[in-house]
Parts: structure tokens; C-alpha cells; sequence
């Protein structure tokens, strides 16, 4: 995957689109028995403030609003010269970065996934 621009260079700082967070205005359990009943997706994790789904080709986090931003998140090796690189307790490491519009984006180690 990767995104070529307009001068005909190639970018492979994007090699994929690893999450993309929901907020959820109920309670997770509620919502993570939806999503595995429609969809027959893992749960990779869960408590009560957020999930965090396994689906064949994507992962989707259910997230409580003031506990955990709703995202996209990317997977870019970018992330690795980030001065704002994170470990999570899963093991892996991010960054969150805002677009012009304020729109949260993570960027995912590709080394810790």
C-alpha cells in the first residue's frame, strides 16, 4: 500500500491502514456483543473504557469519549523518527498527530506491531 503524489514520487511512509477507533455512547460490552454478533470478530482486548476488535484485515477500537480518541490509524515507518512515540501496554507504539481539521491520527510503529 502506498500513496503516489502528484510529481509522480512514490511514498512509502504509509504501508497500511491499521485502526480506525469509533466512539461509543453506550456501554462497550453492549457494543463489542453487537460487532462479534454481526461480524464474528476477535476481541483482542476489552475493559470498560474501550475494545479493541480483530477483524480479518483491519482492527476496530470501540472507544468511550473522554477516555480515548476516535482515529485512524496508519501504519508508517514515520512514526519511528516521531519525537512523540509512545509504548502502549500492548506492545506496540504510536503517535498521535491532529490534521488541518483537527482530526486525530495515530501512526503505528510498523517494528511493534
Amino acid at each position: 500500500f502506498f500513496f503516489q503524489a502528484e510529481d509522480g514520487i512514490r511514498d512509502d511512509l504509509v504501508t497500511g491502514v491499521q485502526t480506525c477507533a469509533l466512539p461509543i455512547l453506550r456501554d462497550i460490552a453492549e457494543s463489542v456483543a453487537w460487532y462479534r454478533a454481526e461480524f464474528r470478530c476477535e476481541i483482542a482486548y476489552q475493559d470498560a473504557t474501550w475494545a479493541f476488535l480483530k477483524f480479518s484485515n483491519i482492527h476496530l477500537a470501540l472507544v468511550l469519549p473522554g477516555h480515548h480518541p476516535p482515529h485512524v490509524a496508519f501504519t508508517s515507518a514515520k512514526a519511528t523518527t516521531h519525537p512523540g512515540l509512545k509504548p502502549h501496554r500492548d506492545g506496540t507504539r504510536s503517535v498521535y498527530i491532529s490534521d488541518l481539521s483537527g482530526n486525530s491520527v495515530e501512526l503505528m510503529d510498523p517494528t511493534s506491531l
